[in-house]
């Protein structure tokens, strides 16, 4: 069997064997490092981990089962993932910026009866199905309870006793279940394994080793977060868990912490562009970065700062099959496909087409369980997608003649918003709730800050006027911070196709036009629902 096919063994993928074989071999290195500066040797978080498999198995926790966590970057969550994979179940963490409808859809679809949730956002689940939830560990003091759930303090996240999983967790057993952003429809479960996991992170990141120091500032309910983590734990090396990423406290974390690696996605380089410059600028232990899309700003970050910088492609679905060298030359390349990829830029009839051509990007690889199992209760969809023996990532894509794949277009109807993927399905479910709005379609505009800004177009209900402060009011209690447009139009009619489908491409190519209502004009501020 050849190297690039053959399935690791337990102790290099799956998180428990991983854990006691670091544990075993190197106790005392230094595994996590929390913002409170709080630091877990591999031996810590074994002992850590084993007590909170025994308190979620008090709570009915068995292999296979789904565990919701609906926290931000924190210890605890660490502790739901971990004590969940150690028992052979399955971590589904949640967007802490989920409410309302996608919300209710998320948990419901989990089948899971043990949800880890911050007590800041308990209210929300007052306001929804929970469907088979039962019980709900609560990390915080005071919460507003729901009297259908049974509340657990934190507690039961480190007093429960050791206990071991009932059979061998596999490497293709699913390590975790991320969400979508429902591009096309409601958001869907993807199933990742334990293989899929060491591939995304360490095989793709080739270029970090064992002594360097990763920083995860990106969400742990995003493949970007849990990647850090997991390569970190495979390669035996350790990682700075922090909520969210602020450009005036980057460096200073980068320092204090002595972070050698870390991901740059989307306006995250130009929010380090914008800083003043300095004679501290290479005064770091930054070295390597992974940054997305690769562009002139990424080439000025790696030059001013004194870093290489790296690129990919990457779904939640995938385990990043297309990487990049140090500092790649071609602006816009995502790189080549790593060894034991196979990837295609192919026509609506999956032939391929000539190089320079745009297509859609397939996928397969040739170890098995590198691509995601499927979505969780979504046959129709996995079929869709994994048709004809390849992945089909509905991004439009070109390929050179040296190999090298380039990023074209979404052809999913995906809005990218401060590294966040957009669901208009959502947006627009969410905006003709308004009583006044009678139709809406969500599109991307450019944004100053790189990736798009959310533009909704709406038309009115008949004798009704759309007032756009009050649906912004209205859109901002039932989504994701990151979800409320900035533009808001009215129009008495959306354009339409003969078989009266809403033609977003007309819309798109309009684009801000004067009669298009902008809240920052205006002056109006939208509040961030997230933890801090």
């Amino acid at each position: 069997m050849s190297a690039n096919s053959a399935i690791p063994p337990r102790d290099e993928c799956v998180v428990g064997p991983l854990l006691k074989k670091w544990a075993l071999e190197s106790p005392d290195r230094p595994f996590l490092v929390f913002e409170d500066g709080t630091t877990w040797t591999f031996a810590e978080t074994l002992e850590h981990t084993q007590h909170a498999a025994g308190g979620l198995r008090k709570l009915g926790v068995q292999q296979g089962s789904h565990v919701l966590c609906w926290l931000p970057n924190c210890k605890q969550t660490i502790l739901t993932w971990f004590g969940a994979n150690y028992l052979g179940a399955v971590f589904v963490p949640v967007n802490t910026a989920y409410r309302g409808s996608l919300l209710q859809h998320v948990i419901v679809l989990s089948d899971a009866s043990v949800l880890v949730a911050h007590t800041r956002l308990l209210p929300l689940l007052n306001d929804i199905d929970t469907g088979q939830l039962t019980d709900v560990i609560v990390i915080g003091e005071k919460h507003s309870p729901n009297e259908d759930l049974n509340y657990h303090s934190a507690a039961a996240l480190s007093a429960g006793e050791r206990v071991e999983a009932d059979a061998p967790v596999e490497p293709w057993d699913t390590n975790y279940i991320i969400f979508t952003s429902g591009t096309t429809g409601p958001s869907k479960a993807v199933q990742c394994s334990y293989l899929q996991a060491w591939s995304g992170s360490a095989q793709a990141m080739f270029y970090f080793k064992q002594d360097d120091r990763l920083l995860a500032n990106l969400p742990l309910f995003h493949v970007s977060g849990t990647g850090a983590v997991m390569d970190r734990l495979i390669k035996g090396g350790s990682c700075v868990i922090v909520d969210g990423f602020s450009p005036n406290d980057f460096w200073a974390t980068v320092r204090r912490f002595e972070v050698t690696g870390t991901c740059l996605v989307g306006a995250m380089t130009q929010f380090l562009l914008k800083q003043a410059a300095s004679n501290r600028d290479r005064a770091h232990s930054l070295r390597a970065a992974i940054t997305v899309p690769w562009n002139e700003d990424s080439l000025a970050v790696g030059e001013r700062y004194g870093i290489d910088m790296y690129t990919a492609f990457n779904m939640t679905e995938l385990a990043t099959p297309i990487v990049s060298d140090a500092n790649p030359r071609q602006l816009g390349t995502c790189g080549r496909p790593r060894d034991g990829v196979e990837a295609r830029v192919v026509d609506g009839f999956d032939c391929e087409v000539p190089c320079g051509e745009t297509g859609e990007l397939i996928l397969r690889t040739r170890r098995p369980w590198e691509i995601s199992t499927g979505y969780y209760k979504n046959a129709e969809a996995t079929a869709r997608t994994w048709r004809n023996g390849w992945f089909h990532t509905g991004d439009a894509f070109r390929r050179d003649d040296e190999g090298n794949f380039y990023f074209v277009d979404r052809i999913k109807d995906t809005i990218r918003h401060r590294g966040e993927n957009i669901s208009s399905f959502e947006i627009e479910s969410e905006a003709t709730a308004f009583p006044a709005v009678r139709e809406a379609a969500a599109i991307p505009v450019p944004s100053a800050l790189a990736e798009d800004d959310v533009l909704l177009a709406v038309s009115e209900v008949a004798s009704a006027t759309v007032d756009p402060i009050a649906l912004l009011r209205f859109l901002e209690q039932r989504m994701a911070h990151f979800m409320v447009p900035r533009y808001i139009r009215v129009m008495s009619d959306l354009p339409k196709t003969p078989t009266q489908k809403i033609r977003k491409h007309l819309l798109r190519q309009e684009g801000v036009t004067p009669d298009t209502w902008d809240r920052e004009e205006h002056g109006v501020k939208v509040e961030r629902n997230r933890l801090r």
